[in-house]
């Protein structure tokens, strides 16, 4: 694996140097956003990170012909998962840029609209999960689409995790020279590789939310990297109950106590210090009016449950995360949806950017952590925040992503 991703690196600079003049550059982008019941996007953070990759085509002289998916249609197209939603701000993105669209994304619609592009100009394929072959990774399907472009970027971090036609399958109908990460991708494999494997120490991993069976690869794998792991959210209580504590009502994996308690051993034996929340905020229910009070949160009554770490877990987390080197975060400290939940996870990302700005690199990943710190306005005092959820979560775990092996085979 690491042969592989050195390759990468050095193959990365590939973009950046191409000239993409009378090009139709066939672009795989992740504008799987979210959109309200008006069809508005409330975040349009993955179709700004790709803005850089489709300026440098169309001032090189090129066009641009953009393929995604957008939820998890089930049986072909739907009016509430239709990429046409996105054209009318994505027009406002590019400035003036003409974007037309395809009722479809193979098929002759989306041929004939590919082949009339002319230079500078964008044209978005509708929803790729339309068709059963995108997720299959079907070569006949992915075939159909690679003859619309002259060359295929991959700028879809977030999918690369899928072997589906469009993210891995499709690269192979193109030339070594005229296949490539866009800059997306290279941010995202850059970043993470910089944790990874070029990590200054102290190195801390903040590893949150509801589940450990969501994150036990990810945090086996940080046990052979990471100086310092905070634990919060949800799954913190599942350790806490592990070690004899009481809970109250607290969420728990019961049938992964016993992986709680290895992992506390491993991390003992690697000299790794994992840290627990001493405190907790805890709630007679789940809900923004729920009654609330501190506890430690070995200590929680019944008919309590923690929904945010305490003052004291702040506290001794801020500390750890501002002496720190290498920030590595992945999952909120708590219901931080709920105001009366959110002082944790603000707080932790409040000492991320302190840490930052004192000279640490910090990578920020995964859904809910993202929209934190976009939550909490502090996106723009990290070093980088992750697009890719799922995506992110296996590279850590240490997998080998389908969509960006593609690129580097033969």
């Amino acid at each position: 694996m690491r042969k592989l991703y050195t390759t990468l690196i050095s193959f990365m600079t590939t973009f950046s140097g191409y000239d993409f003049k009378d090009q139709k550059a066939l672009i795989r982008v992740d504008f799987n956003v979210p959109l309200d019941e008006h069809y508005n996007i409330t975040d349009d953070t993955r179709m700004k990170a790709t803005l850089p990759t489709i300026r440098k085509v169309l001032n090189d002289g090129g066009s641009v012909i953009l393929m995604s998916h957008l939820g998890r249609p089930k049986d072909g197209p739907a009016e509430k998962y239709s990429l046409k939603h996105l054209v009318p701000h994505l027009k406002e993105l590019l400035g003036g840029t003409p974007v037309y669209f395809a009722n479809d994304c193979i098929g002759t619609e989306a041929i004939e609209k590919a082949s009339a592009l002319k230079p500078g100009e964008v044209l978005l394929l509708e929803n790729l999960r339309f068709y059963k072959e995108e997720e299959k990774g079907d070569a006949a399907f992915a075939e159909k689409l690679s003859k619309l472009g002259d060359v295929y970027i991959n700028d879809a971090f977030g999918t690369a995790h899928r072997a589906h036609a469009s993210t891995a399958v499709i690269a192979g109908f193109f030339k070594p020279a005229n296949r490539m990460f866009g800059l997306v991708m290279e941010g995202e494999v850059r970043s993470a590789e910089k944790v990874l494997h070029q990590a200054e120490r102290p190195f801390c991993a903040i590893i949150g939310g509801a589940k450990v069976s969501d994150k036990i690869l990810i945090i086996e794998n940080l046990l052979n990297k990471a100086s310092d792991i905070i634990i919060g959210g949800g799954m913190a209580y599942t350790f806490i109950k592990a070690r004899g504590g009481h809970i109250g009502n607290s969420l728990c994996e019961t049938d992964r106590m016993d992986t709680a308690l290895e992992i506390l051993k491993k991390a003992t034996g690697k000299n790794v210090s994992i840290h627990l929340p001493e405190d907790s905020v805890i709630a007679d229910k789940f809900d923004a009016m729920a009654n609330t009070k501190t506890s430690p949160s070995d200590q929680i009554p019944d008919g309590w449950m923690g929904l945010d770490i305490g003052p004291k877990a702040i506290g001794i987390f801020s500390e750890v995360i501002q002496k720190s080197r290498t920030i590595l975060w992945n999952g909120p400290m708590g219901v931080f949806e709920m105001e009366k939940f959110q002082a944790g996870t603000k707080a932790i990302a409040e000492a991320t950017a302190k840490a930052t700005a004192a000279g640490a690199f910090s990578l920020v990943g995964g859904g809910d952590s993202v929209a934190a710190i976009n939550k909490f306005q502090l996106a723009n005092q990290v070093s980088y925040v992750s697009t890719g959820g799922g995506a992110m979560l296996e590279y850590f775990e240490g997998k080998i992503l389908p969509g960006i092996a593609a690129l580097n085979e033969d």
